[in-house]
């Protein structure tokens, strides 16, 4: 329980350096978000009224301050472009995020951990190279070059799923679940078979050899069972990326998500809500950091012990 609580207090250095990194980053490019919502032909002094009444004429730390207090009571401020609060507009975006974050993860660790345990067991055979081939490429291939492949080859040329995301039609979800899922699958089953193999190795392997168990029942019944403690927590990590990481899938697809809002805020120089969008991604990754090593300590008692 201590420790757990000495991670969440480290959350809280973690959360005001990112805001403070997006801060300043934000505020060294060039130009006046107030000129950029108003267009290229406004009177300089229209200009500047809005710039005072944003609060961005304000020294930077004031600013800073100001939204740090916002952010402790719920507030991420207001948008600049669509004048509406940035949580509303997160949690408007977020269930798109997550449902397809959810379906990208039941795609990667089906497939991780059934090809996983095929090489494990057919050790450098015809099937493990296969297999460890194609982990390899799932996890060298950029998210946007296989986005539009699929994209290219199951939607366009043989036209079985919708290009982009359409609502209320779960075949339109397919294609950004493999895309985003792609690269956590190879990545899982490298892992599942690393594990795996070094597990059978083991002496309480041979035991259980021994006593006359099946080579199934060896692999299912104990060799599996303590082969998934790093596997596992590589899931709640690939999880939590899964959710904070799907700038780029949502774009190429047209999924109204977290991404998407961001890559939006980004040309509309629209600073709340891409203060906002970082934020709660940033609080997304250290929640999946913490919930793996919640697992870890879980699922090994030795490290439950110590804690």
């Amino acid at each position: 329980m201590k420790s757990f609580l000495k991670r969440v207090l480290g959350m809280i250095p973690v959360l005001l350096g990112v805001v403070l990194l997006i801060f300043i980053m934000l505020r060294s490019i060039p130009g006046n978000a107030a000129a950029v919502l108003m267009g290229e032909h406004v009177d300089p002094a229209t200009v500047e009224r809005l710039t005072r009444s944003m609060g961005l004429d304000d020294p930077v730390p004031v600013q800073f301050f100001r939204y740090i207090a916002g952010a402790l009571r719920g507030d991420l401020g207001v948008s600049y472009r669509y004048d509406r609060p940035v949580t509303a507009m997160i949690a408007e975006a977020f269930p798109a995020t997550l449902q397809l974050a959810l379906l990208a993860a039941l795609f990667a660790w089906a497939l991780g951990l059934a090809a996983g345990i095929a090489a494990a067991i057919r050790q450098n055979k015809l099937l493990d190279r296969l297999f460890m081939g194609a982990s390899l490429l799932g996890v060298s291939m950029p998210i946007f070059m296989t986005s539009l492949l699929l994209q290219y080859f199951l939607g366009f040329r043989l036209g079985w799923f919708p290009l982009t995301q359409e609502a209320g039609n779960f075949a339109s979800m397919v294609l950004p679940a493999i895309a985003l899922g792609w690269n956590s699958a190879g990545s899982v089953a490298r892992m599942t078979r690393s594990s795996l193999i070094e597990v059978m190795q083991a002496d309480y392997i041979d035991t259980a050899r021994a006593k006359g168990l099946l080579r199934g029942g060896v692999i299912l019944g104990h060799a599996l069972k303590n082969s998934m403690l790093p596997v596992i927590t590589m899931m709640a990590l690939q999880l939590s990326s899964m959710l904070s990481g799907a700038v780029i899938t949502e774009s190429i697809f047209a999924i109204p998500g977290i991404g998407r809002l961001a890559t939006t805020a980004i040309n509309n120089r629209d600073m709340p809500v891409l203060q906002g969008t970082v934020l709660f991604t940033t609080v997304l990754v250290i929640a999946g950091n913490l919930l793996a090593d919640l697992l870890y300590s879980v699922l090994d008692p030795r490290i439950r012990k110590e804690v």
